[in-house]
């Protein structure tokens, strides 16, 4: 049963009668939607908008905003039930001492659905997050919009989706999908900087299971067609899933800590025991002797960063491309990095499309972009061609030609054909590029070009192919032709890439790149 305000008892004239009656009104609001509903909610096996703020805050710290803030719709007996908060908790509070604002939907209140007041309170803490500065986190779980309310509702929705693109860009915007985001509220978090989501109880999608029979006959279940699974491994919605609330609230304090506050501030520097000038011998012979073998370059990455600490990004998709965030000396970087475990770390649509977001969102947020590059090219084939992988690949190209942010470059291995100019170049305006001795900087691989350079000799002695693969890859599968002509500034022994990173990082602290004056540019979308 929801409470109502008109069940608050008047207080006397008293102060110690207003006092009553503000305690009264606060506990009313701490209520929401009552005992049987927050029973209703954790039988789920959700928190309360409640205690998902006490979790990811420091304790404590939370100041609410219009905790008493009500509907103003009349219609469909609407007038007789209204609730404190009208179902969205506001407010302010710190994670490991820095501000955030947010928003948590209380889903015991009119199962979290969205009406005019409720999207008043989320715009004006997003108003505020914008003009301080500060970062804004939302904690999604709605039903969608209120149908009471109306065009009110698809109006709130529209003014919050307004906001998302003012602020995109200038603070550091992140979702927490907790319970269901259906209809017009999955595009608030869409358009967010991040998306998070909880195994088995979140839910995003456009039309639920009952539209999707009655339009097109398909029995499928809420897990089946917007679950955590299907957005982290297929559709590429979300940034990450977490097993349940918890490990999603603490997860999304971490990855916190590798963002700034804002678009003008700094990244965080976080102090580390780990010796800017150590060595990884490891990674002198982490490259196989044939060229056709994988290797894990998670290692690669683990064995650069500080305390070997990452924080993945869509780790569950397009898996031959990784984009995490890591520590070099204590400041954030982030990483993109060919996976010769998944594809032999070919760039796909999916893969395009993934880096260029985060190389985008890198730029946007002054953190460094570091490239470890082992890429024999594009994925071929006609469903890639069909799909667009030319428009989908130049999103990338695009993404890091517009980045200003100091840009790194490793060429590990392989370095084939057009994603070696993809893949932070000098060309495109990289700032240090190095290659290890085993990179291989070539327009493809030695069996293929070998098959068109001596194609008359291979035909004439098809015994001479081998030998001919290796005089090619001999001559120009190694990273001295680019060295010679200035397109690498130098070739590393493996063990000491740490150290040269973080040189070059200090280095290109004050990096500031002029672009020319322009509303804005038209990335192929």
């Amino acid at each position: 049963m929801t409470a109502s305000q008109d069940s608050v008892i008047p207080a006397a004239g008293t102060t110690a009668g207003r006092l009553a009656e503000l305690e009264a009104r606060q506990e009313q609001a701490r209520e929401g939607g009552g005992a049987q509903a927050i029973a209703r909610q954790h039988d789920r096996g959700k928190l309360t908008a409640r205690e998902r703020i006490e979790r990811l805050l420091d304790p404590g710290s939370f100041v609410e905003i219009d905790r008493h803030r009500v509907h103003r719709a009349q219609a469909f007996g609407m007038g007789d039930r209204k609730v404190p908060g009208d179902g969205v908790i506001t407010g302010h509070g710190t994670i490991d001492g820095r501000l955030v604002y947010l928003f948590s939907q209380d889903f015991t209140v009119f199962g979290g659905s969205l009406g005019e007041v409720h999207a008043e309170k989320i715009c004006k803490v997003m108003d505020l997050a914008i003009k301080v500065g500060a970062p804004v986190i939302g904690l999604n779980d709605s039903g969608g919009a209120r149908i009471q309310e109306g065009v009110e509702s698809l109006g709130g929705y529209a003014e919050i989706f307004w906001r998302n693109v003012q602020a995109s860009g200038v603070i550091p915007q992140i979702s927490l999908i907790l319970g269901p985001c259906a209809g017009g509220a999955v595009y608030s978090p869409v358009m967010t900087d991040f998306v998070l989501m909880a195994q088995d109880t979140s839910y995003m999608f456009i039309t639920g299971p009952d539209v999707v029979k009655t339009v097109t006959g398909e029995d499928v279940t809420f897990e089946e067609l917007g679950g955590a699974s299907v957005h982290n491994t297929i559709s590429g919605v979300a940034h990450a899933r977490f097993a349940n609330e918890d490990e999603a609230l603490e997860q999304t304090r971490a990855l916190l800590s590798f963002l700034p506050d804002n678009n003008l501030s700094e990244v965080p520097l976080v102090p580390t025991d780990d010796p800017d000038d150590r060595i990884a011998p490891e990674l002198r012979s982490i490259i196989p002797d044939r060229p056709t073998q994988p290797y894990d370059m998670k290692e690669v990455i683990g064995a650069i960063v500080d305390d070997g600490d990452y924080f993945e990004i869509q780790p569950e998709f397009a898996r031959n491309l990784i984009t995490c965030f890591a520590r070099l000396g204590g400041q954030t970087v982030g990483i993109v990095a060919n996976q010769p475990l998944e594809m032999a770390g070919t760039l796909d649509i999916s893969a395009s499309i993934k880096g260029a977001r985060f190389v985008r969102t890198c730029d946007a947020f002054n953190i460094p972009i570091l490239t470890l590059e082992d890429v024999p090219g594009y994925f071929p084939g006609k469903q890639q061609e069909h799909g667009g992988i030319i428009r989908h690949g130049a999103k990338l190209l695009y993404a890091y030609c517009e980045a200003t942010v100091p840009k790194l470059t490793v060429i590990t291995r392989k370095a084939y054909g057009g994603a070696y100019d993809v893949l932070g170049s000098k060309h495109i305006r990289a700032d240090l590029n190095l290659a290890w001795p085993t990179a291989e900087i070539a327009v493809m691989g030695a069996e293929g070009a070998a098959g068109i350079l001596y194609r008359r000799e291979i035909q004439n002695d098809p015994s001479s192919r081998e030998a001919l693969i290796a005089d090619y890859r001999q001559r120009f599968a190694n990273p001295w032709t680019a060295a010679e002509r200035g397109f690498l500034d130098d070739v590393i022994d493996p063990a000491e890439t740490r150290p040269r990173l973080i040189e070059a990082l200090r280095v290109l602290r004050r990096k500031r790149v002029e672009r020319p004056r322009r509303k804005h540019g038209n990335i192929p979308l």
